[in-house]
């Protein structure tokens, strides 16, 4: 059990070390992809919404 909590923290350890933050145009890059993911799934809701209305479910 220890030994499997060392190697877990030596491993957190190692993935905090290689990780950067992300820079400017990194970021914008992420944001304009979780806001595209984000408008597909409303969009995505809204017809099942007015498929279900007219169908009068």
């Amino acid at each position: 059990m220890i030994e499997k909590t060392k190697q877990f923290l030596k491993q957190c350890r190692r993935i905090l070390t290689i990780a950067t933050k992300p820079d400017k145009e990194e970021y914008i890059n992420y944001s304009k992809i979780i806001a595209i993911g984000v408008l597909l799934l409303g969009v995505f809701g809204f017809i099942i919404y007015v498929i279900f209305y007219f169908l009068g479910l």
